[in-house]
């Protein structure tokens, strides 16, 4: 972290510093502050750090998106509230005076087509330099067939992954938790023949990641998404909604497609709701319960499990 130049900056660092003692890693927030500070620091700025100003901060880039602004706003907003604690004088900042309306980003469900076209053709990305195919075919398989978000596959070591038994460690993840994946025969198979093709490639690359990029650095996860995208495009992969298709959107895929075959075979999806969301690492069961009602299908097999619940228990009701 660069050092902290304005008139905040003594409580900027401490700030941050209670924070990532407290165990978090707030690198998201203390770049945003260290962009208050810089802001601060140019504007000339010496007084209390008023709603005013948090604002201005918050808006002065005009390409971000309202949720950025909202965000950048509350990133200063519970600094203010720590500020206060050494300058009493500082104002509480209105927390509803921005609002970003809660919304998610229409999922899109790969067709069983789709997913084999994209994992297939991956290999064939780059006929100049084929490891670029290679990685990209593991990255997408691995996700495709275990519903890894896409910060997870990138963030993965190789002593992460046990090429022995199919076991991937998974640490530190979106809500601070580690948890084991198992993964299919298939897959261990894709990401071993990765592994040997990146270490004979990659001879003597002493960067720790699983997935390598040609720099010998590990990915990030605007490099992979895009180069997904870019890769769905070629494929002529389009979503319903008109946007581009997603690698999130091959966990989506992965919820719904294990929930369809689990009510087709007749299995109880409250019971099994709990296994499938430790699996993908969500906190609450009800943000797996989210993809029930994501595609047609499984909406309508759900809706069909209820009328026969519902018939049989009208017929058991008349006797």
């Amino acid at each position: 972290m660069k050092p902290f130049t304005s008139c905040f900056a003594e409580h900027l660092a401490g700030y941050i510093k209670l924070k990532r003692g407290l165990g978090l890693r707030f690198d998201t927030q203390a770049d945003t502050l260290w962009s208050f500070d810089k802001y601060v620091h140019e504007h000339g700025c010496n007084g209390l750090l008023t709603q005013e100003l948090a604002l201005d901060f918050a808006s002065s880039n005009p390409n971000v998106t309202l949720k950025s602004v909202v965000r950048r706003y509350n990133d200063v907003r519970n600094f203010a509230d720590y500020l206060a604690t050494y300058e009493p004088r500082t104002p509480r900042l209105d927390p509803k005076v921005l609002r970003c309306p809660r919304t998610r980003p229409p999922a899109y469900i790969y067709t069983q087509e789709e997913i084999d076209r994209l994992v297939r053709e991956a290999r064939n990305v780059s006929l100049k330099n084929p490891m670029r195919g290679i990685t990209l075919r593991a990255m997408v398989g691995l996700a495709a067939s275990t519903g890894m978000r896409v910060s997870e596959v990138v963030r993965l070591d190789k002593s992460d992954v046990n090429l022995d038994t199919g076991m991937v460690s998974i640490r530190q993840t979106k809500f601070y938790k580690d948890r084991l994946v198992p993964v299919h025969v298939t897959t261990l198979d894709e990401l071993r023949n990765y592994a040997s093709a990146r270490d004979a490639f990659f001879v003597g690359c002493d960067c720790p990641a699983f997935f390598i990029t040609m720099w010998r650095t590990r990915f990030s996860k605007h490099t992979l998404s895009l180069a997904f995208i870019n890769h769905a495009k070629q494929m002529g992969v389009k979503t319903t909604s008109g946007c581009n298709p997603r690698f999130h959107d091959l966990r989506h895929t992965f919820a719904v497609t294990r929930m369809v075959e689990w009510y087709k075979s007749g299995e109880d999806l409250n019971n099994l709701l709990p296994s499938l969301a430790t699996y993908m690492g969500h906190v609450h069961y009800s943000d797996t319960a989210y993809y029930i009602s994501a595609t047609a299908e499984l909406l309508g097999l759900a809706a069909e499990r209820y009328h026969n619940w519902l018939r049989a228990w009208e017929v058991h009701d008349e006797t």
